[in-house]
C-alpha cells in the first residue's frame, strides 16, 4: 500500500486583530515533507502515528509538509493558498496512492475562504478519485461542514478537551484506515446537526460522562467504528458554525444516522450546563487572597491565545498591582517588543518597560513598571501532553513582588513547565495567574490549591446569543431558544 499524509492546521478566531501569514506558521511549525519531527504537534499526529502503522504494515508512506500556526485572526489569502497548493502536488506527485491520511485543526479561515478544509479535501478527491480512501484526524473545536463530509470518508475528532488524546486518536484514526485499506471493513459517516453551539470541557460533568459514554459505545456496539462530538468554535464567524456528532459505521449508515441523532439529541437537552461558573476579576483575587494555601491557579478563560486572542489583556494583573498583593507569577503576555528590549537590555538589567494591552480593545491598560529582567530563554517551549508547545524568546520579569513571563510567540498556558522552563518554581508561588479556557487543567489541576475561572474584560465573542456575527447561522441554540420549533 501506498499511503499519503500531511498536515494543515490552525484555529481562525474572525474576530482576532491578529492576522496570520506564513511566518505565523514558520513560527509554530512548518516541516517539509520528511521533516517533520518524531514528537507530534496536535494536528499533526497523524504523521508520527503513520510513521509506526506503515514501518508495521510493510506500506509506503509518503509524507507532505506539515504546517502549525498558533490561533489568531484570519490566515491571509496567499499564505492559505501556498500552503495548499504545495499540499496537492505533493499528492499529484505522489499518485497513485491507495488511501490519504490528513491532520486538520477543521476551524481555518483565510481571506476569501470560509471553509479552507472544505477547499483542500474537495481538490484532493478530484486528484485522487472517488475510490481512494480519505480520512483526516480534526479538533472538536472545528466547522463540520457539508463539503468536508461529501470529499472525505470519515473524520475522528480528538473526545477530550483538554485535548490531551490527540495521539490516541489519530491510532484510531490510522486503525480505521488500516482495515478498510484491507478491505475488512467500509467506514460509512453519518452527521446530526444538533442545533448549539456551546463550550463542553471534559474536565467536568456533564460532558465527562457523556464522552465516557462514546467510549463505551464504541467497544459494545455491533459495527460501530467511531463516535466523535464536533463542539463547534463560537469565534469563527462562518455559515456552518455549530455542534455536530459523527458516528463511523461499518456500512450501516441507517444504524449510523439514528445514533448520531439519539446522541446530538442528549448533548442538545443538556445545553448550557456544560461550562464552569466564572467570576469576575474582583471576585477572583478575593478568592486567590482567602485561600489557605498556594498555589491558587487564576485561568485568564477568555483572554485564551488558544482561542485566537493576543494573550496580552491586563484586566486581572492590574486588579492584583492595585491591592499590593505579592507572590504572584504570571505566565504569559504576550508582547515581542518588549521582549525585544527587555533581551537588549540583558539579565539583572533594572530597566522601565511598558508592556501588554497593546492588541484590541477592552483587554485592560498597558502597564508601567520599572522592572528587573531575571532571565532571558531563547525559543522556549513548554510541555503539552506527549509534545511540546514553542513560547517563543521569552523574558522572566520581576517588579513589586510580581513575577511577569514576557512571550514573543502567543501559546496558551498549557503547563506549569512554563514556567520552570524561565527558572520560576510555580508550586513556590501562591498565585499563579494563567491565560487558558481549560487546556491547562490537566497539568495545573496536579498542583493547584485551588482554580478559580475568572472572565476579566472582552477579550473573546464568548455570548453567542449577542456576538456581532454577519455569516453565521441564527437558528441555533442560544441565538434561539428552541432551534427545533419549526
Amino acid at each position: 500500500m501506498r499511503v499519503f499524509t500531511a498536515a494543515l492546521a490552525t484555529e481562525t478566531n474572525t474576530f482576532s486583530p491578529i492576522a496570520i501569514d506564513k511566518r505565523a506558521f514558520e513560527a509554530s511549525l512548518h516541516a517539509k515533507p520528511g521533516e517533520h519531527p518524531a514528537t507530534p504537534t496536535l494536528c499533526t499526529a497523524p504523521i508520527t502515528v503513520g510513521r509506526e502503522v506503515c514501518a508495521r504494515e510493510g506500506w509506503e508512506l509518503i509524507e507532505g509538509s506539515a504546517s502549525w500556526a498558533d490561533p489568531a485572526g484570519l490566515v491571509a489569502q496567499a499564505t492559505y493558498e501556498a500552503l495548499r497548493d504545495e499540499i496537492l502536488e505533493q499528492l499529484q506527485t505522489a499518485m497513485p496512492v491507495d488511501g490519504v491520511v490528513l491532520g486538520l485543526h477543521g476551524a481555518m479561515v483565510a481571506q476569501g475562504y470560509d471553509d479552507p478544509e472544505g477547499d483542500l479535501l474537495s481538490r484532493m478527491r478530484d486528484i485522487v478519485g472517488p475510490d481512494v480512501l480519505i480520512c483526516a484526524e480534526l479538533d472538536p473545536h472545528s466547522h463540520l461542514t457539508a463539503k468536508r463530509v461529501a470529499a472525505a470518508n470519515f473524520f475522528v475528532v480528538f473526545k477530550e478537551f483538554p485535548h490531551i488524546d490527540f495521539v490516541d486518536r489519530a491510532r484510531d484514526l490510522w486503525a480505521i484506515a488500516v482495515r478498510a485499506l484491507k478491505g475488512e471493513i467500509t467506514p460509512v459517516m453519518s452527521v446530526f446537526d444538533c442545533r448549539m453551539i456551546d463550550v463542553f470541557p471534559t474536565s467536568k460533568q456533564p460532558m465527562r460522562g457523556f464522552v465516557d459514554k462514546l467510549y463505551r459505545l464504541e467497544k459494545s456496539e455491533p459495527g460501530l467504528l467511531s463516535l466523535s462530538v464536533i463542539h463547534g468554535f463560537m469565534a469563527g464567524d462562518v455559515p456552518e458554525m455549530g455542534t455536530r456528532v459523527i458516528a463511523v459505521t461499518d456500512g450501516d449508515k441507517l444504524a449510523g444516522d439514528a445514533l448520531a441523532e439519539k446522541l446530538g439529541r442528549e448533548l442538545f437537552a443538556m445545553r448550557g450546563t456544560f461550562m464552569v461558573s466564572q467570576v469576575d476579576e474582583t471576585v477572583a483575587v478575593d478568592a486567590a487572597v482567602a485561600a489557605p494555601r498556594g498555589p491558587v491557579v487564576i485561568a485568564d478563560v477568555w483572554d485564551n491565545p488558544g482561542g485566537g486572542t493576543a494573550g496580552d489583556a491586563t484586566v486581572i494583573l492590574a486588579e492584583l498591582m492595585a491591592r499590593g498583593i505579592k507572590d504572584v507569577a504570571v505566565g504569559t503576555i504576550w508582547d515581542p517588543i518588549a521582549v525585544q528590549i527587555c533581551f537588549a537590555a540583558g539579565e539583572g538589567a533594572e530597566i522601565p518597560l511598558r508592556f501588554g494591552a497593546k492588541s484590541a480593545p477592552n483587554t485592560g491598560s498597558p502597564i508601567d513598571r520599572r522592572v528587573t529582567v531575571k532571565r532571558l530563554v531563547r525559543n522556549a517551549e513548554m510541555r503539552f501532553g506527549e509534545s511540546f508547545a514553542p513560547f517563543g524568546d521569552a523574558a522572566w520579569i520581576s517588579f513589586d513582588g510580581i513575577d511577569v513571563i514576557l512571550n514573543s510567540t502567543r501559546a496558551q498556558s498549557f503547563d506549569p513547565s512554563l514556567f520552570a522552563v524561565m527558572g520560576i518554581e510555580p508550586t513556590a508561588r501562591k498565585i499563579l495567574l494563567i491565560k487558558s479556557t481549560n487546556h491547562f487543567y490537566d497539568s495545573f489541576s496536579k498542583i493547584a490549591s485551588e482554580i478559580v475561572y475568572c472572565s476579566a474584560g472582552k477579550p473573546y465573542p464568548n455570548t453567542p446569543a449577542t456576538t456581532p456575527y454577519r455569516k453565521a447561522r441564527r437558528d441555533i441554540w442560544p441565538m434561539v431558544d428552541d432551534p427545533w420549533a419549526r
